[in-house]
């Protein structure tokens, strides 16, 4: 599934019953278990505990996914919170969560297109200078074999 079609369905299949152990979801996400203890740390997560051990189900599943997702765009610990925050306990806070990601989302792309903008200018100096000077070059060699 796409990035945008994940954040739309994150907690779609919340009611069942599917239980994951940190172990499991570690392998599958490629990620430490430090690092998914980091994120209940940080209350992004909240498994159960059945005989002490975390068990995570598929909401929880769901929101490491997006969590993951989130850090690879480069959002702050702080905004996953916020945008996981906004969903609420059943959902009624969908519609927020989606005007969260579209001004996100726009206000990095308008970042993005200014700082391509700016690498353009300056590789397309670059490359004046790069062809001066080896216009330069070119010249001082073919006038030495004069």
């Amino acid at each position: 599934a796409s990035t945008a079609q994940a954040f739309v369905d994150a907690h779609r299949d919340e009611g069942t019953t599917d239980l994951f152990g940190i172990t499991e979801l570690c392998r599958e996400f490629g990620i430490s278990l430090r690092a998914l203890r980091f994120y209940e740390d940080k209350g992004l997560l909240a498994p159960r505990r059945i005989n002490g051990a975390r068990v995570y189900n598929r909401r929880d599943r769901a929101r490491l996914t997006l969590i993951l997702r989130a850090k690879a765009i480069g959002s702050s610990l702080a905004e996953i919170k916020r945008y996981l925050d906004l969903y609420g306990d059943h959902g009624e806070g969908r519609s927020q969560q989606l005007i969260y990601v579209i001004e996100r989302t726009g206000n990095e792309i308008a970042e993005l297109e200014k700082k391509r903008a700016q690498i353009d200018e300056t590789l397309a100096e670059l490359r004046v200078i790069h062809n001066t000077c080896q216009g330069y070059l070119t010249a001082r060699e073919q006038a030495g074999k004069k």
